[in-house]
């Protein structure tokens, strides 16, 4: 284990931001995690903890030490003729994870592919996409706790899951490292859900019914036709949640504007598509110097090359201001804005 210093921390984050770490470190396994967390240079410097760099936004050099997770490993158990249980490090790709789960045949977390980002961070999101979270298929995962430096593992309910939340963002934040989660999923009699977005409608165009693997690939389908690759340019996929308001917000919307996109979320409540609000407030393909919306995607907001954090996180605000001025609904990010 080395901690390096003075860090460029472009290839570690999708927004491809050229920002600097004081101190850099990667941890490739648990035993390396104890260690750090005795060294002087954690205990003196503030601490950023770095999965994939996929739900984060710099906006300007980090003064402290970043520390890149990257435990790997995946095991599969058969725990009977209906489930399996899958386990994977939380330096493991996401979507890798998916794809191997769906070589398998193991359902459940199919809905959920090409979603950027790495295993350890999922839960502490709720992950979710296409009417599936990850809390769905959630068993268990271990963390290290960073104040009594000691081990525990989290079940469902102490996770406190909601939409794109956790105990992990909320009473826990800051506190647990991630290194390891179990999944239950399908083997058999597994329900497809092909009701959400536009699914279905991909099955059709490509004559298939649905399937484990017919429904990853849809997905992967759907979100390359509207997402770009991070490769290409710069973003970290959704920046901003579904806001979910009342039945009579919803309501208020839908008689000036009919065309609302919008889900049911619980009682009384309706999920409203971000992308339509933005997009409906005219900043669908906007771009100010090399910040920008995706022309296809309002939802995803892009460094076309050398933009700064902070001129990304500038573009964000004017964005929440607009849509609350069209539709008093209030957006908030989905990234973590460092």
């Amino acid at each position: 284990m080395e901690i390096l210093k003075d860090q460029d921390l472009g290839p570690f984050n999708t927004f491809g931001l050229a920002e600097q770490a004081r101190y850099f470190v990667r941890i490739a396994s648990e035993a390396q995690l104890e260690e750090l967390v005795e060294n002087p240079i954690f205990k003196e410097q503030k601490v950023l903890w770095l999965g994939g760099g996929s739900n984060m936004l710099l906006t300007g050099p980090f003064e402290g030490l970043v520390v890149k997770l990257e435990l790997k490993g995946r095991e599969v158990e058969m725990l009977s003729d209906s489930e399996a249980r899958v386990w994977a490090a939380g330096g493991e790709n996401w979507h890798e994870l998916v794809q191997w789960t769906v070589g398998q045949d193991l359902g459940g977390l199919e809905n959920l592919s090409l979603i950027p980002g790495n295993v350890g961070t999922a839960p502490i999101q709720n992950i979710g996409a296409y009417g599936v979270e990850l809390k769905d298929h959630f068993e268990s995962l271990r963390a290290f706790d960073l104040e009594e430096k000691t081990w525990r593992s989290f079940n469902r309910e102490e996770c406190q899951f909601g939409y794109r939340q956790s105990v992990f963002k909320g009473e826990a934040r800051g506190r647990y490292v991630v290194t390891g989660v179990s999944f239950r999923l399908s083997r058999q009699n597994h329900q497809l859900r092909t009701d959400y977005g536009a699914i279905q409608q991909e099955l059709e165009k490509r004559g298939e019914e649905p399937s484990i693997r017919s429904i990853s690939e849809a997905v992967i389908a759907i979100r390359q036709s509207k997402l770009p690759n991070p490769a290409e340019i710069g973003n970290s996929g959704s920046f901003f949640k579904n806001p979910v308001v009342s039945k009579e917000d919803h309501q208020r919307i839908q008689k000036q504007y009919p065309e609302v996109v919008a889900y049911p979320a619980g009682v009384e409540q309706m999920k409203l598509a971000a992308g339509w609000l933005i997009e409906r407030a005219g900043w669908k393909g906007y771009r100010k110097g090399d910040a920008g919306v995706h022309n296809k995607q309002a939802l995803v907001l892009v460094n076309y090359g050398k933009a700064r954090g902070a001129e990304i996180k500038a573009l964000a605000e004017a964005i929440q201001a607009s849509v609350y001025t069209t539709f008093a609904v209030a957006l908030e990010a989905e990234v973590n804005i460092i």
